[in-house]
């Protein structure tokens, strides 16, 4: 099984530690290859930084479909492109995000989402309710470091995780913890042994074990995305650098 995942930022640096990551969260016999965008941003924080990933996204998607890939995971947990990269492929695609949210949802009453920067927060609560799970959300805290910033100190960040986590349950009733960036994957055991210093039984999930655990039952099962909820685009007169985005 070949899994491709697609870094939607221009920040190549990222592809090691994502490969080592993502790697580990899969079962044996797993391929994964990482790829990041020749342009876009470097990191997605804002509305602005979403759009201009699509472009590369559709490229990337597009490169994997060419290459025989058996799925894709797009990683971000806003699942930036995921709805126009199911219409450009019949293989799976799928987010960390969403794969979080919906396993979470079955292991405790609400769960918290940890983000990056207080801006945020609008945008994740709206990719909540767009997967319809605003009932068992509890909170979005942010963790007040950017994207960047989380591995320069890694002692600061996994501390500073452990201390908004307590907050989102004494405060806002979580029972279960998703720390909401892909740059986090990984920490989730050592955020629930910190939790658990401090007297909390409380589930912490890490979102690229979730996703690809996810890919591994629908590339299993032979299951993708309903071609009637994403069909390929009817072909029309367009101005694009890239591969075809028609081709089916």
């Amino acid at each position: 099984m070949l899994i491709r995942i697609i870094n939607p930022t221009i920040t190549e640096k990222w592809e090691s530690e994502k490969q080592k990551n993502y790697q580990l969260a899969a079962n044996p016999g797993v391929k994964i290859s990482v790829v990041s965008l020749e342009n876009g941003t470097v990191s997605i924080e804002s509305y602005r930084d979403l759009a201009l990933t699509i472009p590369g996204i559709c490229d990337k998607v597009l490169e994997a479909k060419l290459e025989g890939v058996d799925g894709v995971i797009i990683d971000n947990m806003l699942d930036v492109g995921v709805p126009v990269a199911r219409e450009l492929m019949h293989i799976p695609v799928i987010g960390p995000g969403e794969a979080s949210m919906r396993l979470a949802a079955t292991l405790g009453h609400r769960f918290s989402i940890l983000t990056t920067i207080e801006s945020l927060i609008p945008m994740v609560e709206k990719q909540v309710d767009k997967c319809a799970l605003s009932s068992k959300l509890a909170s979005v805290r942010a963790l007040g470091i950017p994207v960047l910033a989380l591995r320069d100190d890694p002692q600061v960040t996994l501390k500073t995780i452990i201390d908004v986590s307590e907050k989102a349950v004494e405060r806002d009733g979580a029972h279960v913890i998703i720390p909401g960036c892909t740059s986090l994957g990984g920490m989730a055991p050592k955020i629930q042994a910190g939790l658990k210093e401090r007297g909390y039984q409380i589930i912490v999930i890490d979102p690229l074990s979730a996703v690809m655990q996810i890919m591994d039952i629908l590339v299993s099962l032979g299951l993708s995305h309903s071609k009637l909820t994403y069909p390929l685009p009817d072909a029309k007169d367009y101005n694009w650098p890239g591969l075809s985005l028609f081709e089916s």
